[in-house]
C-alpha cells in the first residue's frame, strides 16, 4: 500500500512559484486566490476568441435575416405564380453561412425559378478584411450582397434565340467577366430606359422589339437604388467546352441586384410582379426575317468556333497524355537500371551508344 502514495506524489504537479512581494489586486475564496496580474495574456487571447465568435454570429445572423425578410415579402408572390415553392418546406436551403437559396416551378411559361442570394462573407473576420482591403487597393472591386432570379423559360416562349440585357453602367466594367454570353452583344444607351442603364443587344431590332413589352417596368423608380441587370439569354453564362445543340440551348430571363436592407424588402415587390407578365409577353416578341438570319449566322459561326476549341483542346490533352506516357516510361527504364550492377550498367550504355551510332548512320545514307 505505500507505493500509492508515491504514485501520487509524482503525479502531483509542483506548486506554483508566487512572489511574496505581490501587491496587486486578488480575490481570494477559501482554498482559491486568483490574481489577474498573472494572467495578462490570458485575457487578450480570450477578447480576442470572444470577438471572432461574437462576429461570425452577428454577421452569419445579419446575412440570414436578410435574406428570410425579402423571401417573406415575396412568398405570396412566389404562392400565387408556382404551383410548387419549396419556400413551402423551410423557405430557403442555406449553403454556408452566406449563400442561400429557393426554388419554384409550376407555371404556364416558366419551368422553373431560382432564387439566390450571395451575401458578402459576413460571418468570416478574414475574408471580409480582405475584402476591405482589396476595396481600398482596387477601385473597381466593390463586393455587394447579391440577390439573382433565374428563370428558366418553358420551350417555345421564345421564338428566336438572342441575347439582350439591360444593364446598370456601374456593372459594365465587370459584367462581360461573369457573364460570356453577353460578350456577344454591343453596348447602347436608348432614350427609352432611365440613363443610367445601358442596353446589350446583339442588333437594334432585338432592341425595339423587347423594349415595347418590357414597357414601363424599367422604369421603376423603386428598383433603380438594387438593378444590376435583366437579361434574356439562349447561351450559358460560362463559355461552353463545345457547340451546344440548338435543341439543349435553354432560354433563361436573369434578373440581377443588390440584396435591398432588411428594413426595406417591399422595394422590389412591383417589380418581381411585374416579371411575371413580362415573361408571358416575350411571346409577341417577333423579329425581322433578316434580323434571324443574321442570329443564325452568328450562332453557326460560334458552333465552329467552339468545335474547334474543342478539337484544339482534345488534340493538346492527347499530345499531353503521350508525353506523359513516354516520361513514365523513361522514369522507369531509368529506375530499372539504377538498379542494375555497375558492369551491367556499363555494358547497357555500350549497347545505346551503338544503337545511337547505327541510327545516325542510317539518316546519313537517306541524305
Amino acid at each position: 500500500m505505500s507505493i500509492i502514495p508515491k504514485i501520487l506524489a509524482g503525479l502531483t504537479p509542483p506548486p506554483v512559484n508566487v512572489p511574496e512581494e505581490y501587491d496587486g489586486l486578488e480575490w481570494r475564496w477559501k482554498m482559491f486566490v486568483f490574481r489577474p496580474a498573472y494572467f495578462a495574456n490570458e485575457v487578450f487571447l480570450v477578447g480576442a476568441v470572444l470577438f471572432y465568435v461574437a462576429f461570425w454570429w452577428f454577421g452569419s445572423s445579419k446575412n440570414k435575416r436578410s435574406a428570410n425578410k425579402w423571401i417573406d415579402a415575396h412568398l405570396p408572390i412566389y404562392e400565387q405564380q408556382f404551383s410548387k415553392t419549396e419556400s413551402k418546406f423551410g423557405k430557403l436551403t442555406a449553403d454556408g453561412y452566406s449563400d442561400f437559396f429557393s426554388f419554384c416551378t409550376g407555371r404556364r411559361n416558366i419551368a422553373s425559378l431560382h432564387t439566390v442570394f450571395t451575401f458578402r462573407p459576413r460571418h468570416d473576420l478574414v475574408q471580409y478584411v480582405f475584402q476591405l482591403g482589396r476595396q481600398i487597393m482596387d477601385l473597381q472591386y466593390r463586393p455587394s450582397d447579391i440577390l439573382e432570379l433565374d428563370f428558366t423559360l418553358a420551350p417555345g416562349v421564345l421564338s428566336s434565340d438572342f441575347v439582350f440585357a439591360v444593364v446598370s453602367k456601374d456593372e459594365l466594367v465587370t459584367i462581360k467577366d461573369s457573364r460570356w454570353d453577353l460578350t456577344l452583344t454591343k453596348t447602347t444607351d436608348n432614350p427609352n430606359i432611365p440613363a443610367n442603364f445601358s442596353i446589350m443587344s446583339e442588333f437594334a431590332d432585338i432592341t425595339d422589339n423587347v423594349l415595347k413589352v418590357l414597357g414601363p417596368l424599367i422604369n421603376d423608380e423603386k428598383i433603380r437604388p438594387y438593378f444590376r441587370s435583366l437579361s434574356i439569354t439562349d447561351q450559358p453564362r460560362d463559355r461552353p467546352s463545345g457547340p451546344v445543340p440548338a435543341d439543349e440551348r435553354e432560354k433563361h430571363v436573369i434578373l440581377s441586384l443588390t440584396v435591398p436592407p432588411s428594413s426595406r424588402p417591399d422595394d422590389t415587390i412591383a417589380f418581381v410582379t411585374g416579371l411575371f407578365p413580362f415573361i408571358d409577353s416575350l411571346s409577341k416578341v417577333h423579329l425581322r426575317p433578316e434580323t434571324k438570319a443574321k442570329l443564325r449566322k452568328v450562332r453557326e459561326e460560334l458552333d465552329k468556333e467552339l468545335k474547334a476549341d474543342s478539337e484544339k483542346n482534345k488534340k493538346e490533352e492527347m499530345e499531353q497524355a503521350v508525353q506523359d506516357r513516354k516520361a513514365a516510361k523513361k522514369r522507369a527504364e531509368e529506375e530499372r537500371i539504377s538498379k542494375l550492377s555497375a558492369a551491367e550498367q556499363r555494358k547497357y550504355l555500350e549497347k545505346e551508344k551503338k544503337k545511337s551510332m547505327r541510327k545516325a548512320q542510317g539518316r546519313i545514307v537517306q541524305k
